[in-house]
């Protein structure tokens, strides 16, 4: 049998009916029915039962879609598996991710970059904010997504994969508690709760500032070495810290209230990788992933 017979038979014994085939596959109005016949006559037998109402398969063309199908889909693996070499995508990928929402989207990914390219495995890593490079340094994941900003020698940033508004999280207790949204400048007026960890000055100034744009000093309520842990101590009312608005749907908890900055820098989670790390198994993910429907704002 012809690829192009296979590829007929099994498109009409999909849809039971010829001018759909005949639209799907992008033919002539009667190439189908012609390839059927011709198929048929070398069979011995007919493939479909037709009438003016309806399109059945026969016993014998049911026989021969089960057969089939098996072979088509080794057919299109073992083309998606050297197409997937022949453009270097393949082997294993690992991915990092810093945040339940990424997440979300990077299994989705790899999922779907994994259908196209069965020659490659991706690996799915959480990344720990208070270790923020070091996976990617150590070879652990060949790409990650995790918070901005960037500005490392030896790494590259981008694209950004979403954009998030920024939210303080205070205890119910709180005296911002009741509030509409927040300004930067109000970190002046309570204690911030930071992480301690392997992470840049200049990322900590981003996400916990010591001072407020007016040059207020903002003060320190402790510090916890595991992100999760910072919720422990909000919701204890030893201070507040920030987050990003997409991660309450995760993160939320009913002694801690999420509320939005007025003023703060949005926050970007991106794509980071060696700057020497970049392959055609990474820059076919990040297409991948660039292009997985999701909730989140860009």
């Amino acid at each position: 049998m012809e690829r192009h017979e296979m590829d007929a038979f099994l498109m009409l014994a999909e849809e039971l009916h010829f001018r759909r085939a005949t639209e799907r596959l992008g033919l002539a109005q009667d190439r189908i029915s012609q390839t059927i016949k011709k198929l048929e006559r070398r069979i011995g037998a007919p493939l479909f039962e037709r009438t003016s109402r309806r399109v059945a398969l026969t016993a014998v063309g049911l026989q021969l879609r089960e057969d089939l199908l098996p072979a088509r889909e080794q057919m299109e693996s073992a083309l998606a598996r050297a197409v997937s070499a022949g453009r270097g995508i393949e082997g294993i990928l690992d991915i990092g991710y810093s945040s339940p929402m990424a997440a979300e989207v990077l299994i989705k990914a790899a999922d779907l970059l994994q259908s196209r390219h069965p020659a490659c495995e991706v690996r799915i890593h959480e990344i720990q904010l208070t270790d923020l490079y070091g996976p990617l340094r150590s070879g652990l994941v060949d790409l990650q997504v995790t918070e901005g900003p960037m500005a490392e020698p030896d790494l590259t940033a981008g694209p950004v994969l979403f954009r998030q508004d920024r939210v303080l999280l205070v205890s119910r207790d709180h005296p911002f508690a009741g509030y509409e949204s927040v300004s930067v400048e109000d970190l002046a007026d309570t204690k911030l709760i930071t992480l301690s960890g392997n992470m840049p000055d200049y990322w900590m100034a981003e996400h916990y500032p010591r001072r407020t744009p007016a040059g207020r000093t903002v003060p320190v309520g402790g510090t916890a070495n595991f992100w999760p842990a910072t919720l422990v101590l909000v919701a204890a009312d030893k201070g507040v810290t920030s987050s990003c608005a997409g991660a309450e749907p995760y993160l939320g908890r009913p002694d801690i209230v999420w509320i939005p900055f007025r003023d703060a820098p949005t926050v970007d989670c991106t794509f980071i990788r060696a700057r020497q790390g970049d392959s055609a198994r990474t820059r076919a993910f990040i297409d991948t992933a660039l292009s997985v429907p999701h909730g989140f704002a860009r």
